[in-house]
């Protein structure tokens, strides 16, 4: 559903002509935290490379989720290593809490954009124009993930 909408609604949104949200990376960051890591980059390869067929851009999205993908284990024992997680459980702000979720979100996010921005740039010769895209979209794309974690998760009892 995240691949539809960010194929269809997201992707129309250009604001200041280069920086669209990118929110179908909330489905690799709501995997299960004991998911082989072998089946998270291979589903994170399909969902960027979902994202790449639509978007007719040639391994660029793929590349930046399996990147995040790679990093993630090592952000989730940094950021959740007091949290005791059952089998099959993802991280949800009802187990981590608001600031933690959206620490490691906001790592996540600027590690996928990090990747995507410069792959798709190829180049240092705009290196601070990337960098600008790179900090506005990670802070787009993780306001928006927060948004959508906060009006669709479960209230605290």
């Amino acid at each position: 559903m995240l691949i539809t909408v960010q194929v269809l609604l997201l992707n129309n949104i250009n604001l200041g002509g280069y920086l669209n949200p990118a929110v179908y990376i909330l489905f690799i960051l709501l995997l299960p935290t004991d998911i082989n890591k072998s089946l998270l980059l291979i589903l994170s390869f399909i969902t960027g490379y979902s994202i790449d067929i639509f978007t007719n851009t040639p391994g660029l999205n793929a590349a930046a989720t399996v990147m995040m993908a790679f990093v993630m284990p090592a952000m989730r024992n940094t950021f959740f290593k007091n949290i005791d997680f059952s089998p099959g459980e993802e991280p949800n702000l009802k187990k981590v809490g608001l600031g933690s979720f959206a620490r490691y979100t906001l790592v996540l996010v600027f590690i996928h954009h990090f990747t995507l921005f410069f792959l798709e740039a190829f180049s240092f010769s705009l290196f601070f124009f990337t960098l600008v895209r790179i900090m506005l979209g990670t802070l787009l794309s993780t306001l928006i993930i927060l948004i959508i974690m906060l009006l669709f998760s479960p209230r605290k009892t």
